[in-house]
């Protein structure tokens, strides 16, 4: 049997804007942290719209510096369809990179590592298809933003 060699398709590209970090404190297994998403907007071949004021990314930050990277939230389509992203990933480099991330620098992508899979669900049958596709995302963090291609894995 000859199994197919997956192709990445891009999606869309989201720019999602995000509040003040809240700091929980340690957690079982790293420091813990709540960063709200609060708006942002979504460009691309298959999507496009805006990131809702809901939601958030909870995160936990290992001793050796990996991101567990937790986010739930949501987008209206330019047409009005609501589509829930749910998307799980890891956020991890050089100490000296991932502290000029932290301190907001502006920061190559390419200098770490940030990657996703997410899940899209929606109840609009015009992105039916939305629920039926795996997504894998490559991102990059800015002080108050985070930006994400997001890929259809075919």
């Amino acid at each position: 049997m000859n199994l197919p060699a997956p192709a990445f398709d891009l999606v869309c590209t989201l720019d999602v804007t995000l509040d003040t970090i809240r700091e929980m404190g340690p957690g079982r297994a790293g420091q813990r942290r709540i960063i709200p998403i609060i708006g942002g907007h979504v460009t691309g071949p298959r999507l496009s719209g805006r990131i809702l004021n809901l939601g958030a990314d909870w995160q936990t930050v290992f001793e050796n510096g990996l991101a567990e990277l937790d986010t739930r939230y949501a987008m209206e389509t330019d047409d009005g369809a609501t589509i829930e992203i749910v998307n799980y990933g890891f956020r991890h480099g050089p100490k000296t990179v991932l502290e000029a991330v932290a301190r907001g620098d502006a920061v190559d992508p390419a200098a770490y590592y940030m990657r996703t899979h997410a899940r899209l669900e929606t109840g609009d049958p015009r992105y039916d298809w939305v629920n039926t596709t795996l997504f894998v995302g490559v991102g990059g963090r800015a002080q108050q933003s985070v930006k994400l291609d997001l890929y259809a894995l075919g």
